[in-house]
C-alpha cells in the first residue's frame, strides 16, 4: 500500500510540474491584444479564437490527471489505519530505561591543581 502511496505522489508532482511548464509555454489572450488594433490578423479585440491547438489540449489532460491523483490520495489517507493515541505516546514505546544497578553512580572528582589553595573546604583558616 505504502508502494502505491509513493507511486501515485510521484506522479501527482510531475503532472504538476509538467502542467507549469505548459502553461507557461502557452501565450496569453493578452498578447494578441494589439492585433485587434490594425493588425488585421483578427476579426475580434482578443484576436482569432480557433481550435485548441496542441499545447492547451495538452494542459487539459494533464489539469485531469492531476484532478484524478489528488481525488486518489485523498481516499487513500483517509483509508489508511489510525494509530491510538497521541504522539507523545508513541515517544514512550522506543527503548525501556536501563536497570538502576547497570548506571554507574557518580565519584567525586579531587580538585585540580591550584584550585582551593591546597586548604580543606571546610577550613575557612
Amino acid at each position: 500500500m505504502e508502494q502505491w502511496i509513493t507511486f501515485i505522489i510521484v506522479g501527482h508532482v510531475l503532472v504538476a510540474l509538467a502542467i507549469i511548464g505548459l502553461v507557461l509555454l502557452q501565450h496569453g489572450k493578452g498578447a494578441d491584444m494589439g492585433s485587434g488594433f490594425g493588425g488585421g490578423a483578427s476579426s475580434s479585440l482578443f484576436g482569432a479564437t480557433g481550435s485548441a491547438n496542441f499545447l492547451s489540449r495538452a494542459t487539459a489532460v494533464l489539469a485531469t490527471v492531476f484532478f484524478l491523483t489528488s481525488l486518489g490520495l485523498a481516499y487513500l489517507a483517509s483509508e489508511r489505519p489510525r494509530a491510538t493515541g497521541t504522539v507523545m505516546d508513541a515517544g514512550k514505546t522506543e527503548a525501556p530505561a536501563a536497570p538502576a544497578s547497570v548506571i554507574p553512580q557518580p565519584q567525586a572528582l579531587p580538585p585540580a591543581s591550584g584550585e582551593g589553595g591546597g586548604k580543606p573546604a571546610g577550613n575557612p583558616k
